[in-house]
Formats: C-alpha cells, sequence, structure tokens
C-alpha cells in the first residue's frame, strides 16, 4: 500500500490526474487535510467524494511513526524514539529558540560515514527513511506540541539526525518539497536546513535545484591528516575537492554556508587548527558553527575546555570569520544525534 505521504504536491498531482483520473485540484484538497487540518483519516475528507475516497482507503494509508520513547530535558528541549513500520527506531528532537521552534530529524536508520566521534556511526545503516517516515517525525513532534496545549508548532527544520541526508537524496528532496509547500507545512526554504560530511556529487546536484534552503556542511578539521582520522568520507571526498564544491555551491545559490566544526580536546582545538581552518575559509561566504564535543562512553574522545573553545572563537573572529558557538540541548537527555538511540537494543 502506498503511502500518501511520500509525495511531494506535484508528485501527487500527477499521480491523481495520469493514474486516477482526478483533477490537479484533488491534490491540494488532499494535502490541506493532511497537513493544515491535520487529519491522517481519509474518512473525514468531507468535501472529496465518497467513491474517491473509498479509492484512496484502497490504494494508499496514512501511516506515521509511533513514539517508543520520550525524554524532556530541563531546558524543555524534548527528544523521541521513534519507531517505524518495520520497529527500527529513528530519534527526533524539538529545541526552542527565541525565533521559533525546531525539529531535528533523521533520515536514515542508523549511518554508514562511521565518524569516530559520532554516536550514530555505531548504528550501522539498515536502510533509507522514506519521505514519509521523515514526515512523520514532523507529525509526531508537532502533536506533542499541540498536547502541550500552547499553541507552538515547528518552525524550524534541521536534517541533522541519524543518517547522512544526502547519501538518500532522493527522499530528502522530496521531504524538503513537501514541508516547504505552502499546502504542506509551509516552513519557509530559509527555516530548512540539510546538514552533508561532504558527498560532494550531491552538493553540485543540490545547487542545480533551485532551493532557498540552507546547507551545513560537517568539516570538524582543518586538514586532510585530521579529517581523515575523524572522517572515513574524505578519503573518499578530501578537504580541497570539498571547498571547490563549496565555492561553487556559494557562486550557484548565492546562499552563505555553514560549517560545523566540533571542538575536540587536543585532537582538533588549537590555535594552529584555528589557523588552518581561517586560512581554508579565506573569501568563501560562510560562517562556522563551533560545537562543544558531547563526550560518548565509547569513544576516547574529550570535550575541549572553556578556554580553547573561547580562544578558537576569538581567533576565528579575529581573522574574520564568521563564528558561533552553538547552543547545547538536552545534555540531560542524549539530545546529541545517535545517543538515544545507541543505548536501545
Amino acid at each position: 500500500m502506498i503511502n500518501i505521504l511520500d509525495y511531494s504536491l506535484d508528485k501527487l498531482e500527477k499521480l491523481l490526474v495520469n493514474e486516477y483520473g482526478q483533477k490537479a485540484y484533488r491534490a491540494k484538497q488532499i494535502y490541506r487535510w493532511i497537513y493544515e487540518k491535520r487529519t491522517l483519516d481519509f474518512d473525514k475528507m468531507s468535501d472529496i467524494s465518497k467513491s474517491f475516497i473509498d479509492v484512496l482507503k484502497k490504494d494508499f494509508c496514512l501511516d506515521i511513526p509511533s513514539i517508543f520513547l520520550k525524554s524532556v530535558a530541563k531546558d524543555g528541549t524534548i527528544k523521541i524514539l521513534a519507531s517505524l513500520s518495520d520497529e527500527e527506531k529513528v530519534e527526533a528532537v524539538i529545541m526552542r529558540y527565541r525565533y521559533g521552534t525546531a525539529a531535528c530529524i533523521s533520515s536514515q536508520v542508523g549511518c554508514n560515514m562511521n565518524c569516530a566521534f559520532c554516536a550514530s556511526g555505531m548504528l550501522k545503516k539498515k536502510r533509507n527513511l522514506t519521505a514519509a517516515e521523515m514526515v512523520g517525525q514532523i507529525i509526531l513532534l508537532n502533536k506533542i506540541l499541540e498536547e502541550e496545549g500552547k499553541g507552538d508548532r515547528i518552525t524550524h527544520v534541521v536534517i541533522m539526525g541519524t543518517g547522512e541526508p544526502f547519501d538518500n537524496y532522493e527522499n530528502v528532496v522530496d521531504f524538503i518539497h513537501i514541508i516547504n509547500s505552502p499546502f504542506g507545512f509551509a516552513i519557509g526554504a530559509r527555516h530548512i536546513t540539510v546538514s552533508t560530511c561532504g558527498i560532494i556529487p550531491k552538493i553540485y546536484e543540490f545547487s542545480k535545484l533551485g532551493l532557498q534552503v540552507n546547507l551545513a556542511i560537517s568539516l570538524h578539521a582543518p586538514n586532510d591528516e585530521i579529517r581523515n582520522r575523524l572522517m572515513p568520507v574524505n578519503k573518499a571526498y578530501p578537504i580541497e575537492d570539498l571547498i571547490k564544491a563549496c565555492k561553487d555551491y556559494v557562486g550557484a545559490t548565492n546562499r552563505r554556508l555553514t560549517f560545523e566544526y566540533i571542538l575536540i580536546k587536543d585532537v582538533n582545538d588549537q590555535e594552529i587548527h584555528a589557523t588552518q581552518l581561517a586560512n581554508l575559509l579565506h573569501g568563501l561566504n560562510c560562517y562556522v558553527n563551533l560545537i562543544p564535543y558531547n563526550p560518548i562512553q565509547e569513544k576516547p574522545y574529550e570535550r575541549s575546555d572553556e578556554v580553547s573553545i573561547k580562544n578558537f572563537l576569538n581567533y576565528l573572529n579575529k581573522r574574520k570569520i564568521t563564528c558561533t558557538i552553538r547552543k547545547e540541548f538536552g545534555r540531560d537527555i542524549d539530545a546529541a544525534c545517535g545517543q538515544l538511540r545507541a543505548k536501545v537494543k
């Protein structure tokens, strides 16, 4: 049975017109019921004929994941472990900012990138998530917010949970179209961020889509020697080639890039590393998101001390590289990607 949540509006219109002989507006009606009126029951779609409702019920479903675990942090961060139809589990997080409420969602069950510092790397990739399973995470998080009764909803989405989004490219692009559609969740493109560890061919492909979403590059090292150690993907896509692709992306989209840089004690957090990073990014329209490392029991790495973090930040600022220290959410509930899932067998 086809999950109708898999379909972008354009694809749903084509399917209903070409395969079912319906008018194109039928897709907008269905979208409005699902995303605006928040119903997952075909029988409640009262402006659609009973005969076509019967067709929808026979050929389609509106299944979403269920909540397996839910944790609430002292700072208001909420993390869920969502159970999929095959009983695999993925993580999603609600983070509250002054400018809105953000969802961090997963794009794969497990991850094959095997980054040395990452909890997600301990969970080998089992499969890609469908667009419907990513949409389902947003629906679940919105339901949690609705139950709180504060009128909140997800206003920003970051695809930074478990998995490498560009290793699940087509489904992730469909997901972006669904949540960005004015008939879908109507989340503005500039409120959507995709994070990649640097799958270079997909960066070039993504730059041609004409989307105004944010692209974040998980860099985490200023040179190939360190990045090879931390991120095996660098052996296939070394830093020089990655930066070339990033410059092409900025030129094609006129969008500023984000570079994510986890600070790990005595590995990549010294002044020499800040110098190399500033030289690497000089002249590129970007900013750097410095991330204090969340230690993982099974990994040998430690968090940089506060002095090293501040020194790193100050040096980059002095070199005219715009950077910030990422606000941390939910440390008391294992809110870093993969941490909660790694504890559940």
